[in-house]
């Protein structure tokens, strides 16, 4: 599976989220609400969840194996920097 676009809309720079991320995949499946999160001064991706009846967050989107894991974070770390 490829990545074949992806798309980011900053935030204001007063919170920890610093985008949401829009991804597709070999031009046939998107993902939104994608977030990239600042953690002490790291920017990480948050995959789209929502919040449990337990108070939990819970991916309902995410990568199967740290590889495409890999793969995706940097790709779009890529491209967010790249529009500093």
């Amino acid at each position: 599976m490829e990545i074949t676009d992806i798309k980011i809309r900053k935030v204001a720079d007063n919170t920890n989220i610093k985008a949401f991320v829009t991804v597709t995949l070999d031009n046939e499946l998107v993902i939104h609400n994608i977030r990239l999160v600042d953690l002490d001064g790291k920017i990480i991706l948050s995959m789209p969840s929502k919040k449990g009846k337990d108070g939990e967050f819970l991916d309902f989107v995410h990568p199967v194996n740290s590889e495409f894991r890999k793969k995706m974070s940097s790709l779009v770390l890529d491209k967010y920097n790249s529009l500093k």
